[in-house]
């Protein structure tokens, strides 16, 4: 396995691009070109956590894919977040950076795409929380002019094949009413900050709201998407992925939707792989990882 960090930027070393590319043995069939698969770690865009990195990564290479861990611009350089001390605002974190940063690492991994033996026709990426929002906006926003005027190259040099949503933040109104309405004061802290990080303000507009919103921007043209959540997140509402889901229906874009009874946010793997408390470890949720691999061999 070639396991390599690539900066992508040459002035931020925050921001990298971690490969596990699976080696090439003559016990295989050789020069195959693999499927891959990009992750974005979550983090409320504060950090990035380490347990929806490389273990993910790990899960998917067990499976014959080339994976991906995306280290996006975020508010903190780790997920050691101290709320009392929060550093001035990253602008760089601010949208539409890591739509950039995740741009990037798309053009990276088709430019070395020989070497790497990866087939362009396969790449998926997958998000968890605020990484599933990265996941999602460039699902409805991979054709942009945006884009193609940031980079100078083809929108179709950004587009996935199929994206993946773990517990995925999709609507920022959704989510200001519900945490107005439902939410304790942690909660509703964590996401006063975790705005800050993203929208570089705290105080926003519904139409500001709007704008960052991935539900908005469903069209015929977004990548067939698989959705996994949890009825009782208590942190990132399961509304999100159904309001996501009924975007798809109206667009006719292929996807599938998994929504497990109960189980905290940031469940991950599900079990002790990547568990850092005893909630972490669902079974019944475990499922999800099995489920999305049966669901990306149609796709």
């Amino acid at each position: 396995m070639l396991i390599k960090k690539i900066q992508l930027w040459e002035d931020n070393e925050q921001v990298n691009l971690v490969t596990y590319i699976l080696d090439n043995s003559m016990e295989f069939q050789t020069n195959k070109k693999r499927a891959s698969v990009i992750i974005c770690p979550g983090g409320g865009y504060l950090g990035t956590s380490d347990r929806e990195a490389e273990p993910i990564a790990m899960r998917f290479a067990t499976k014959g894919y080339n994976t991906f861990v995306l280290r996006y611009n975020t508010c903190f350089n780790n997920m050691e977040i101290d709320f009392n001390n929060l550093p001035q605002v990253n602008e760089r974190a601010v949208y539409p950076g890591p739509l950039f940063d995740l741009a990037k690492a798309m053009m990276v991994i088709k430019e070395n795409a020989e070497e790497w033996l990866v087939d362009n026709e396969k790449i998926s990426i997958c998000g968890f929380s605020a990484g599933a929002h990265l996941a999602a906006s460039m699902g409805v926003h991979w054709q942009d002019e945006l884009l193609k005027e940031k980079f100078n190259v083809s929108n179709e040099t950004f587009k996935p094949n199929t994206v993946i949503l773990g517990y995925p933040l999709l609507d920022y109104n959704l989510m200001k009413e519900e945490v107005e309405e439902t939410g304790n004061e942690w909660v509703r802290e964590f996401w006063k900050v975790s705005n800050k990080a993203i929208f570089g303000k705290s105080d926003l507009t519904k139409e500001e709201l709007a704008e960052l919103s991935p539900t908005n921007y469903v069209t015929p043209s977004t990548p067939p998407t698989f959705i996994w959540h949890t009825a009782d997140d208590g942190l990132v509402y399961v509304s999100n992925s159904l309001k996501f889901a009924s975007e798809l229906t109206k667009n006719k874009v292929p996807y599938e939707l998994h929504i497990f009874e109960s189980g905290v946010h940031g469940l991950s793997l599900c079990d002790e792989t990547t568990a850092s408390e005893p909630a972490h470890i669902n079974p019944h949720c475990e499922h999800w990882f099995d489920l999305v691999v049966e669901w990306l061999k149609k796709h």
